[in-house]
């Protein structure tokens, strides 16, 4: 007993240990504020990627005794200690070879080696190769990671794919989780719960000892999310884990800090000027929605138009539980496979319970839609978002279900380039006019789980046609698209346009080989 209390202490310490790595903010007070709050870089995700060509100390004493005498300048000091990164490398695209070539090609451009950076930099090494989305992402990023893959097993890429679920194994058993990307930022925050798919996705061509061998990660991650659970009261919430008021335990997305995000500096400390709320709970639910992917989108606001009103903490998001669903039944197999009942029925259990209170909480018979669930005022969400599709591809929801997201999507989602996120034109990102990847294809594959076969190939064939007449006229790749008017690029968000790009190079290419898309179709 003192052994296992001994070790488990030691864990605790090394994580502990681990998780200190210092952000920039913390490495270089007053330097980092008038860094991000000048003009040197348009971008303050340029500044926190930068290494330090010195000691931070070094560079802090130099900055206090030059700050405020003759002739000090900002850039020029900045330039002088910093090696500034650059944009995924571009290259020089040749339309004429397809676009089949093209994500061939990427796949290189887009891999980075094992990290041997240097321990100042804010980049938190990773022990194998892997991919980058592209653009200002010059680190891997979680959820964008399961899309990428979907193409990399098309491009039988399998070994990138293990480097790829190795490396985030690596980063739960450092961290405790797998955060938001691989930067000493982004430790306070995870993103949508894909690792699951990842483990299973390696596991069809390399059968279920894929499954046994992340098992330890599988259950590491899922305590991450359930944090606290244990003994919360109904109708309270702490960290990720929430307590509803039948008593079924759900999750939201939260983040640890209450500041502003770093990466964002700026843009966060000019919209904590637009709202009401106490500033350390306004940043709460900013950092919440970047942990959900979605940031941002009228989805998490009381005002769709209005920054300053976002909850996001204050919701129960229906994809993330279905994700945590698929979770427990993907630890519930882990068990199966070794033949111990005992946890194989906690794990199912667990799962079957997350399901009956997602068709409790979620759908809402009125609309005919699944929407996220306010734990605080205890009334479902009225902002219908392609969230609603995560249900149909987890196989939860009834097929009389199914059949109304289908015809919800079909009449209000689908444009003539996809399916637009929201309904709502806010100027968010993640809302109208745009569409984005990863949704398509959650759509898409959870329609053709309940056997809504032509839907799904007419969003897919959209998409399909968009993707590869801007790649025809660019020789790009976008991040997102304008789905409503697919003769203008895609807007909103917090920098600009990025190309490259990781997720859509992956779901591009499973739905073409999926679906027997010639590309020529798209001219």
């Amino acid at each position: 007993m003192k052994k296992n209390l001994l070790v488990a202490a030691l864990m605790l310490f090394t994580l502990v240990v681990n998780a200190q790595q210092k952000t920039p903010r913390q490495l270089f007070p007053g330097l980092f504020e008038s860094v991000q709050s000048s003009d040197i870089f348009p971008d303050n995700k340029t500044f926190v990627d930068c290494t330090p060509k010195y000691a931070p100390a070094l560079i802090m004493k130099a900055y206090n005794e030059q700050l405020g005498k003759a002739g000090f300048d900002l850039k020029e000091f900045v330039l002088a200690n910093f090696t500034v990164p650059v944009a995924t490398h571009a290259f020089q695209t040749d339309i004429e070879d397809g676009i089949r070539k093209h994500i061939d090609t990427l796949w290189q451009v887009l891999q980075r080696k094992p990290d041997a950076a240097s321990k100042l930099s804010s980049l938190a090494a990773l022990p194998k190769p892997y991919i980058v989305p592209g653009g200002r992402f010059r680190e891997i990023y979680y959820w964008d990671s399961y899309f990428t893959m979907l193409g990399l097993q098309e491009s039988k890429q399998t070994k990138v794919i293990g480097n790829m679920i190795d490396n985030f194994a690596y980063l739960i058993d450092t961290y405790g989780f797998i955060p938001n990307g691989n930067r000493a930022y982004y430790l306070t925050r995870s993103q949508p719960p894909f690792f699951s798919l990842m483990v299973n996705l390696l596991a069809k061509s390399q059968g279920n000892a894929i499954l046994s061998k992340y098992q330890p990660q599988l259950i590491k991650e899922y305590n991450y999310w359930m944090l606290g659970g244990t003994g919360l009261a109904n109708n309270k919430a702490t960290h990720r884990a929430v307590r509803m008021a039948h008593g079924t335990l759900l999750n939201r997305y939260w983040d640890e800090s209450d500041e502003p995000r770093e990466e964002s500096y700026i843009k966060d400390v000019d919209a904590g000027k637009t709202t009401t709320q106490a500033l350390p709970v306004f940043y709460h639910h900013i950092r919440a929605a970047a942990a959900s992917g979605w940031d941002f989108s009228s989805r998490w606001f009381d005002d769709p138009n209005k920054l300053g009103t976002i909850k996001t903490t204050d919701l129960v998001p229906v994809d993330l539980n279905c994700l945590l669903y698929n979770l427990e039944l993907t630890i519930a197999h882990t068990y199966q496979i070794k033949g111990n009942q005992k946890l194989y029925a906690l794990y199912t259990g667990k799962a079957a319970a997350r399901k009956k209170a997602i068709l409790k909480y979620f759908w809402d018979e009125k609309t005919g839609w699944f929407n996220d669930y306010n734990w605080t005022t205890k009334q479902i969400a009225d902002v219908p978002t392609l969230a609603a599709v995560f249900p149909l591809e987890f196989k939860i929801a009834t097929p009389a279900q199914a059949q109304k997201i289908a015809d919800g999507l079909k009449k209000n989602f689908l444009k003539p380039g996809g399916l637009v996120t929201t309904l709502n034109f806010s100027g968010q990102q993640w809302d109208a006019p745009n569409g984005w990847a990863p949704l398509q294809y959650m759509a898409i594959d959870g329609l053709e789980n309940y056997g809504h076969i032509e839907l799904a190939k007419d969003i897919a064939t959209r998409w399909l046609q968009l993707n590869i007449r801007v790649f025809r006229k660019t020789g790009k790749l976008l991040e997102k698209y304008n789905v409503v008017d697919t003769s203008l690029t895609a807007g909103g968000g917090e920098y600009p346009l990025q190309d490259g790009f990781g997720w859509t190079n992956g779901v591009l290419l499973k739905l073409m080989n999926r679906y027997h898309y010639d590309e020529k179709q798209g001219e």
